[in-house]
């Protein structure tokens, strides 16, 4: 039987029908794809699918994606949400107030709606797949057990805020707050003192060498990214093909298609950041209206603010509220509201700023534009030419990066894509006022892009984020020590080969130690231990190799030069007690980007060169610190710098790490440092330790896709325990490649799988094996203290047809209209349901046992929508509770089932009203839609009911 709580009539389909608008599923394309596709694997473990359409192999990467790497996508869509203190812990919790004040969930919504209908149903077809092959993937994985964590539900908009979440931090925003805090203690003419050219956050490789450069006379694309290296890898080594096209590549887990590195065996790209600067922030000034709102001072003067309260959940801890607040220029994440009553106002006009005096916002592109590129990533599979390349990164948005192309006929490109607005300089420098109009950018303009032709006598083109192609659009670049080495050693040979290319992914010659040692050899009256490392030193090779004990020597000098530069005179307004890092003004978030003395460990080059301090301090500093380490060195040795120069990845779960049996294989000693080409980024006087490095190596060779190479630190699999969980790292960490595989016959082929999507298509595929409710992941999972714990899972309509079909039949289930359906027509019509992007059908498990039927909308895709004026945040709910019988009867029962569905429902930000429209006959419903603090609204005529409006705020619950 069935609860008399319901809505308009779930089987009345919206008038439009299926694929047609408005109300059709954006994201599907009815009758396009067969959804059947197989999966092979290399003797890495590297997945290579293939599929009949673009739109199931869509589906089958998110799949394999799913059972390789479930805890890293659901790491990732948590941090989307700002979610991730629900279940890792007050660590977590700045990243989360970040990404909510920062409005990227809302973004990434904002930006799928804008998507073409086919590219939003290639987005929607890979979410699919991650939501079919979640829960098989995270049974495999320990970390779900370790947290308490089931899996949740991806959104089609999910990936996108995968994107932008990952790439939020890339253009390096708050080095602009840095630079503040110099120009204010040392002078606006000093802003850039620590500028290394760059202070030592990027480090990727890129080259180019044309036909006449290589053995084969066929092009050859080469590089690394470096980035924050975390376990499992960033980059998943890849391979999608169908009858459109066939392409290998390094795929960002969570994000369809091959962003950044692929070759479709006619034309291959890659990319490094290109360290343009596209981000602003502004200082706001803010205040509490009577009302308890908030007001922002513009350019025409002061006006109505976006401003809401969420909730962050702290596994372990309190709740943490944070207020998000909104101007026209951006979301404000820095600057905390004290009080936040109006009764404030008479006494603190202002919203409480910042520490320092004030509020600052962010404004980013995709916030302003809605578009964050995504259409260019099926676009790039599809390319055959370096032109086809070319044209589809017109419509690249961010990151910005600069790229290098090439194809088979041996035409190349030499680039850079991403939307950089048209914007005074000072915007690029440092925070710049709200409410002065000069600041602002100019609508719809983006600075011209720099292109350049790879040099075609040279044959050689190089990318390593220096100050070069994209010099017009940044401030500070990577030094060019990187650059200059690469191309000194591709300039030595005109017959590269693939397997060649190591020697220049793991070259670890050191020139930015010049200026250290040049001081070193001046150095004046040094006693014989110190004269002993000093010419140690300066017979050494510059070269970080890992069994050198002279780059440990080298490194120990530079630490202890680093700490003496922090403590000196000149330095201390931004040292010590002075550090900006310790300043309360910011989120603790930004304190890597406001630390002095990393600041000084990547400048060192040249604070020792032009710095603030005369040349006969640098000497006599450089000179004591030749004394101490020489010392140091007499009573310890120094051990081979690769025992200390360790890789330390980051985790989710940190304490997850494995024992010292396989410490090795996580955190193994490699050579280099941060201005070798093989960049692994230690931070100079802090730690040896590094945590940035090469995320991947890629060799592209036009001649022969098979000749390809390619590693990444770990694995294919994030899955401990797997073979290929880090079978690469001993590959990766002595640099070699492993071969990209493109023969089918040579390939291990793994059992098909298929979604549920149209079966009759294609038979001879097998048919995933419909899963019990209680073993399907949760979109919600809360306990309701003397009622039980209530999980939302997806109705899955084939498998259940019955249940359903048996509640809806039901006397007491009249109101839902579908009373003399047959369980065939229940199950199409969940079907129907399940294809909309825009409507969802939920079980609400009671300790496992199915307790009712919980459907969500949005009123705009509904023929409700109507009927009433929609507002922004309005989200429309059905219910269909079955009542309890014996010894699950208790007393609230409906209440208690209703409180979980409207928790789930305001666990969003952006839903700031719950919709309902029970049939104006069922006052019961009405009654207890009332009790629980619903405000009703007008009646309204439908085709299969008369209904009656009701409507749940965020503040009726104490929540806004």
């Amino acid at each position: 039987m069935t609860a008399d709580v319901d809505s308009e009539r779930p089987g009345a389909r919206p008038a439009e029908g299926p694929g047609e608008q408005p109300g059709a599923r954006r994201g599907r394309v009815p009758g396009e794809s067969s959804g059947g596709y197989e999966v092979f694997r290399d003797d890495w473990g590297i997945p290579h699918l293939r599929a009949a359409d673009a739109l199931a192999l869509a589906r089958s990467q998110g799949h394999a994606t799913a059972l390789d790497r479930a805890w890293q996508l659901e790491t990732e869509r948590h941090r989307v949400l700002g979610t991730s203190a629900s279940h890792l812990g007050a660590e977590a919790v700045d990243w989360d107030r970040f990404v909510r004040r920062a409005r990227i969930a809302d973004t990434a919504r904002r930006c799928f709606d804008r998507l073409a209908p086919e590219t939003a149903a290639w987005v929607t077809a890979y979410v699919d797949g991650v939501n079919a092959g979640l829960a098989e993937g995270a049974e495999q994985a320990p970390e779900f057990a370790a947290v308490g964590l089931a899996p949740g539900r991806w959104e089609p908009w999910t990936p996108l805020g995968v994107w932008l979440s990952t790439h939020i931090l890339f253009a390096g925003f708050p080095t602009k707050l840095w630079r503040e805090e110099v120009a204010r203690r040392f002078g606006e003419d000093r802003m850039t003192l620590f500028a290394t050219d760059g202070p030592g956050t990027a480090g990727s490789n890129g080259w180019l060498l044309t036909g006449a450069r290589t053995a084969t006379g066929a092009p050859i694309v080469a590089g690394d990214p470096h980035r924050f290296i975390e376990d499992p890898g960033v980059y998943q080594q890849i391979r999608l093909a169908c009858p459109e096209f066939d392409v290998v590549g390094l795929a960002v887990p969570g994000i369809p298609g091959i962003a950044h590195f692929g070759h479709t065996g006619h034309v291959a790209w890659a990319i490094t950041n290109a360290m343009a600067d596209y981000q602003d922030l502004y200082r706001e000034r803010l205040r509490r209206t009577p009302d308890g709102g908030v007001e922002a001072l513009g350019p025409d003067g002061w006006y109505r603010a976006h401003a809401h309260t969420e909730t962050i959940e702290v596994a372990g801890a309190e709740p943490e509220r944070v207020e998000v607040i909104e101007t026209d220029r951006g979301p404000v994440i820095i600057g905390d509201v004290s009080g936040g009553e109006a009764a404030d106002v008479a006494e603190a006009p202002d919203v409480a700023p910042a520490a320092d005096g004030t509020f600052i916002s962010l404004r980013y592109p995709p916030r302003v534009t809605g578009d964050l590129g995504f259409h260019v990533l099926p676009a790039l599979l599809r390319a055959r030419t370096v032109a086809d390349v070319d044209t589809a990164l017109d419509r690249w948005v961010e990151p910005v990066n600069v790229v290098l192309a090439a194809d088979t006929a041996g035409a190349t490109l030499h680039r850079v894509a991403g939307h950089v607005p048209v914007r005074p300089y000072a915007n690029r420098l440092r925070v710049v006022p709200a409410e002065d109009p000069a600041y602002a950018w100019r609508e719809g303009e983006t600075v011209p892009l720099p292109r350049t032709e790879v040099d075609g006598s040279g044959g050689i083109a190089v990318m390593a984020n220096e100050r070069g192609l994209a010099a017009p659009l940044g401030v500070e670049f990577a030094p060019p020590h990187r650059a200059r080495r690469i191309r000194e050693l591709l300039c030595a040979g005109a017959d590269w080969t693939p397997d060649a290319q190591a020697a220049v992914h793991t070259d670890t010659r050191l020139a930015s130690s010049r200026p250290l040692l040049s001081l070193l050899a001046g150095a004046p009256e040094l006693g014989p231990a110190a004269e002993r490392l000093r010419d140690r030193l300066l017979r050494w090779d510059r070269h970080m190799d890992a069994d050198s004990t002279d780059a440990t020597l080298y490194a120990r000098l530079r630490t202890d030069v680093v700490h003496r530069l922090a403590g000196h005179p000149a330095l201390r307004r931004v040292t010590g007690e002075n550090d900006p890092w310790r300043s309360p003004a910011y989120p603790a978030l930004f304190r890597p980007w406001l630390a002095a003395v990393p600041r000084i460990g990547y400048a060192l080059e040249s604070l020792l060169t032009v710095g603030l301090l005369p040349y006969e301090d640098r000497l006599a500093l450089v000179a004591a610190s030749a004394e101490a380490v020489a010392a140091a060195a007499e009573e310890t040795p120094p051990a081979p710098w690769g025992e200390l120069h360790r890789l330390s990845p980051w985790q989710a779960l940190p304490d997850l790490a494995p024992d010292s049996s396989d410490a090795e294989a996580i955190r193994p000693g490699v050579a280099g440092d941060h201005d070798c080409v093989l960049s692994t980024s230690s931070v100079p006087g802090v730690t040896d330790l590094f945590a940035r490095g090469p995320a991947a190596r890629y060799v592209w060779d036009l001649a022969r896709r098979e000749d390809s190479r390619w590693a990444v630190p770990f694995g294919a699999s994030g899955i401990p325990g797997s073979a290929h969980h880090r079978d690469q790292t001993p590959l990766w960490v002595r640099g070699g490649l492993a071969p990209v595989v493109t023969d089918w016959n040579l390939l291990h082929r793994t059992t098909p799988h298929r979604t549920t999507h149209r079966p009759e298509e294609t038979p001879a595929m097998t048919v995933a094996e419909p899963v019990a409710p209680a073993l399907r992941p949760a979109v919600h999972e809360q306990k309701v203290e003397g009622f039980g714990t209530v999980r939302l899972v997806p109705v899955d309509p084939a498998a259940d047809a019955e249940l359903l079909h048996g509640w809806v039949t039901e006397e007491r289930a009249r109101f839902w209209g579908m009373a003399d359906h047959t369980r065939e027509q229940v199950r199409e019509i969940y079907e129907f349901v399940d294809s909309l992007p825009t409507h969802h059908a939920f079980l609400a498990l009671r300790d496992g046992v199915p307790a009712a039927l919980f459907q969500t909308y949005e009123p705009d895709a509904d023929p409700v929508g109507e009927c009433y004026d929609v507002q922004p945040g309005d989200f429309g709910v059905h219910l269909l509770i079955a009542p309890a019988e014996g010894e699950g009867a208790v007393r609230g029962y409906t209440e208690a089932l209703l409180t979980v569905f409207i928790a789930y429902v305001f666990s969003d930000p952006a839903h700031l009203r719950v919709i309902v429209e029970p049939d104006a006959r069922n006052e019961k419903a009405i009654a207890r839609m009332v009790r629980i603090g619903f405000e009703l609204g007008p009646e309204i005529r439908k085709p299969e009911k008369t209904a009656r409006l009701a409507f749940l705020t965020r503040s009726a619950l104490g929540l806004a």
